[in-house]
């Protein structure tokens, strides 16, 4: 595996693809949650090499909001149930949220509610895959292997972009 390190409003995000830098398998968060240790994820090289530049290229469209979907090559590594919830993750339509609730529906599973939950919170692609848009039934920011800081500032960049009002709860550590 490669890893690269990209500045970004959160701040520092680690981006891992496998040896060849073609797909990208994860996008960690400083102090993200569940995120392995650093001597895992291989030799560090150049922003700019391989699926790391298009991938910090698409992030810095996103993160000024001209970009709501990304169009990398992914391979994140997880168990099938996982990789279906990130699978329906990716079809929560930009600037709009699910319950988990609503994604175990999806799955045809509606019991499946905590397993959703902990799939959500081992998402290794954090904000390509959009588990920041996965809300508590009540409508709460639940956890985020990220933070709910700046999971909220995501949803503030989504919602300013498509219009809805951007969250009351601004996160002071990227103000």
């Amino acid at each position: 595996m490669t890893f690269t390190t990209i500045d970004s409003p959160i701040g520092e995000l680690t981006l891992v693809a496998d040896a060849d830098s073609t797909a990208l398998r994860a996008l960690y968060m400083v102090d993200h949650r569940h995120a392995p240790g650093r001597e895992t994820f291989g030799d560090r090289v150049d922003p700019s090499v391989g699926v790391f530049a298009a991938a910090a290229d698409q992030l810095a469209a996103y993160f000024a909001g001209s970009r709501r979907t990304f169009d990398i090559a992914l391979d994140p590594v997880g168990t099938d149930f996982q990789r279906a919830v990130w699978q329906q993750l990716a079809l929560i339509p930009y600037g709009e949220t699910r319950t988990y609730g609503e994604i175990a529906v999806a799955l045809g599973n509606p019991k499946a509610v905590r397993a959703v939950g902990l799939a959500n919170g081992r998402n290794p692609l954090s904000i390509i895959v959009p588990c920041h848009r996965v809300i508590g039934a009540n409508g709460a920011m639940t956890g985020f292997g990220g933070g709910v800081e700046r999971k909220v500032h995501l949803l503030g960049v989504e919602a300013g972009v498509a219009g809805r009002p951007v969250p009351a709860v601004q996160p002071a550590l990227f103000a």
